[in-house]
């Protein structure tokens, strides 16, 4: 085998904290960008939109709406990481130094993603799991 599987060591909490906190690096980073690259901080702006509205709507601690399943969210995750690095491309500031952080985000993105254990949540809410508890 080539690859090995990354260890799945980031809990749906932890997961939740850094969804928020890129949502907040990103609106920072639009707002920095604002004054010298109105493209650039658009791009922020739409990922900082897009990371929010999706932990706002996910089933894990922090979500607020609970309308996206946490395996769900995996999915979208990947395909924000996906968005994100393609920004400076489809804004057009990809020769820009701005893509940059477009790029690392992306990266962070999705490590984290490939770090979070998306089943822990499914495993704690099994009904042999509470009647454990009980």
């Amino acid at each position: 085998m080539l690859t090995k599987r990354m260890p799945k060591i980031i809990s749906p909490k932890a997961h939740a904290v850094a969804d928020y906190f890129t949502a907040g690096a990103f609106l920072l980073t639009g707002a920095i960008y604002w004054s010298r690259n109105k493209r650039a901080a658009l791009g922020a702006f739409i990922c900082a939109g897009a990371e929010l509205a999706t932990s706002l709507l996910t089933d894990y601690p922090g979500g607020v709406k609970k309308v996206i399943s946490f395996r769900n969210h995996e999915k979208i995750d990947l395909g924000l990481a996906a968005m994100t690095a393609t920004m400076p491309e489809f804004m057009g500031f990809r020769h820009e130094r701005e893509k940059t952080f477009f790029l690392a985000q992306a990266g962070v993105m999705t490590a984290v993603t490939n770090l979070t254990d998306f089943g822990r949540i499914s495993r704690d809410r099994s009904p042999r799991r509470r009647r454990k508890a009980a």
